[in-house]
């Protein structure tokens, strides 16, 4: 049972191809003995022809027409049902394939995200119970408390992002849009950060007076998501930039960060629903799998696009254009 579940794509998909061939292999048996039988009937109707009979010649010709009339329809049936039996097996194929990938980063997510609660209600029992049990100093209690409450806010998010997520894949997100001062909104996501990592070093190039028309909830999670990615997927000692431009026919924001960089292959999956790279048990960065896939859906409800492309000389950068 153990090797089933570690090699369960492996033995589906030999099973799945070897009764595909077993099926194949009947057609082709059936032709075969359709073939010979139709043959058979067209020798014996021809032996019970008499060479003396003045229509011989007709009568010939017409049951070697018929022969080939039904081969042809063999072969015309046969081939039509093996395209219709491949095409089927293509798509099944796919199906169960995308299926068991699904299985399994939805199980990843159970496990990241099982992590991912776990710390911070961890971390606030324990600031709550350091208050509780020691006598501490203003500036000490002041600083448990922010801990706690950077906490929180991780929480806070999390539960918002798995939220909107199902919303959005129900259908059930209404969006109430209106006149956002965007560039007034990523300068005080930026600054949130800067108060959150204050190690961490953030620059910015950010026009004055952008206006978009959109939710303000969700722009602020797109910017959120795209800084929080850039920060876990980068050095400590890196820096990451954030720019908003823009022109008459875009509103752009983009992050740039110096990290490892995403490869080719990867770089449409990684705003797949649950799509991270690596294992669950070995990777370090956090997350879920849900940051990137929302900013895509948060771009799609805003009719613009995301997309990521290589930072030169290493890192990655993601870019949010709002068609304007």
């Amino acid at each position: 049972m153990s090797f089933f579940k570690k090699h369960r794509l492996a033995v589906i998909t030999a099973v799945y191809w070897l009764l595909l061939g077993y099926m194949v292999a009947a057609l082709f048996f059936w032709f075969i003995e359709l073939y010979d039988q139709n043959k058979r009937m067209a020798d014996l109707r021809l032996v019970e022809l008499k060479k003396d009979d003045p229509e011989y010649i007709s009568r010939r010709e017409n049951i070697t027409g018929y022969q080939k009339l039904k081969t042809a329809q063999y072969i015309g049936e046969g081939a039509t049902f093996l395209v219709v039996i491949l095409i089927g097996a293509v798509f099944v194929s796919r199906a169960i394939r995308r299926q068991l990938r699904l299985s399994n980063q939805q199980q990843n997510f159970m496990m990241a995200i099982t992590h991912e609660l776990k710390t911070p209600i961890a971390i606030t029992r324990l600031n709550l119970e350091t208050l509780q049990k020691r006598k501490l100093d203003a500036a000490q209690q002041q600083n448990l408390i922010s801990h706690t409450l950077q906490e929180a806010n991780r929480l806070n998010t999390l539960c918002n992002n798995i939220l909107l997520a199902s919303q959005l894949d129900a259908g059930a997100h209404k969006p109430v849009k209106e006149e956002i001062h965007f560039n007034d909104l990523v300068e005080g996501c930026i600054e949130d950060f800067r108060l959150r990592y204050p190690q961490r070093k953030i620059d910015t190039d950010i026009d004055e007076s952008i206006y978009l028309n959109g939710e303000e909830l969700l722009l602020q999670m797109l910017t959120n998501n795209l800084v929080e990615n850039a920060l876990k997927y980068s050095p400590v000692d890196s820096a990451i930039q954030v720019t908003l431009k823009e022109n008459t026919k875009a509103v752009i924001l983009q992050v740039m960060d110096q990290g490892a960089g995403i490869a080719d292959e990867e770089k449409k999956k990684v705003f797949q629903k649950f799509y991270r790279t690596g294992d669950e048990n070995t990777r370090k960065a956090k997350g879920t799998g849900l940051g990137l896939y929302l900013c895509k859906k948060i771009m799609e409800e805003h009719n613009g696009s995301v997309s990521v492309t290589d930072n030169q000389p290493k890192g990655s950068i993601f870019t949010a254009t709002f068609n304007l």
